[in-house]
């Protein structure tokens, strides 16, 4: 019996969730991308969904995932959102597609992990990105023990003000807007156009004009092009120049271009 674990990631922190689950449970990881390859469940034990937080909700492109996914009715279903911040009701999210699927979230998890939002603040240090590594790590070997058991987890939740009214209010005005909100995205004359912004989008929102980036308004807000740009050239609104750029030390730019399923 097959194990299959669904991951989206920008910066590679749920990838490497992703990656160290899957290791323990023999699994495959599947990326969601733009064209999201669903794969038949006949012969699939677990079914696992692994993504970050965005806006304290579900990224625009996992609830379609979920949504898509089919053959999940009788399934172990399990999700784990890595989180900045907190992991507000986006696991409750979750549950709500599966439950309109007639499916079941069998157990939700959070990790925390380094935030990486740049246009509102800054990476942290290495010393304190250590720290959430090593905490972080314990949780995803009790994550593992629990999937490989199948026991049943209800979904973690942030506080009652995120979890209330952040993940509902302010994530329902927000998150329809995500799309075109590349347009803040900008490059200076650092860029060499070699194209890694395009290559690391998880969604080809990205092409080259005349050896420049162009975004095309089909945006996940992943920020994998400003962080993986080796020239830092990507920018988005005023505050990101001198800002230090993120992604998790243990996933290579290969890594990055594989799993996103980009071609070139």
């Amino acid at each position: 019996m097959k194990n299959i674990l669904y991951c989206f990631s920008g910066t590679g922190n749920s990838l490497s969730v992703a990656r160290a689950i899957a290791g323990d449970l023999h699994g495959e990881v599947v990326p969601m991308g733009r064209e999201i390859r669903v794969l038949p469940m006949e012969d699939t034990e677990r079914v696992g969904f692994v993504f970050p937080v965005y806006m304290w909700g579900l990224p625009l492109l996992v609830a379609y995932c979920i949504k898509d996914c089919r053959g999940l009715e009788g399934k172990y279903v399990f999700a784990v959102a890595t989180f900045g911040g907190s992991p507000g009701a986006t696991l409750l999210q979750a549950a709500d597609i599966l439950k309109g699927k007639g499916a079941a979230l069998s157990a939700g998890f959070g990790v925390k992990m380094p935030g990486n939002y740049i246009p509102m603040y800054d990476a942290l240090s290495v010393t304190k990105q250590q720290k959430l590594f090593s905490r972080a790590d314990e949780k995803i070997k009790m994550i593992a023990a629990a999937v490989r058991e199948k026991k049943q987890y209800p979904p973690e939740k942030g506080n009652f003000f995120v979890s209330h009214f952040l993940s509902r209010y302010f994530y329902s005005f927000a998150a329809p807007h995500i799309p075109e909100m590349d347009k803040r995205f900008r490059v200076t004359e650092k860029c060499n156009g070699c194209g890694i912004c395009a290559r690391v989008c998880p969604v080809e929102n990205i092409v080259l004009e005349q050896g420049k980036p162009q975004w095309r308004h089909h945006c996940e807000q992943c920020l994998a092009c400003i962080q993986w740009c080796p020239q830092k050239a990507v920018e988005y609104g005023k505050k990101t120049p001198g800002r230090k750029r993120y992604h998790h030390p243990g996933i290579r730019l290969q890594d990055m271009i594989k799993e996103n399923g980009v071609k070139g």
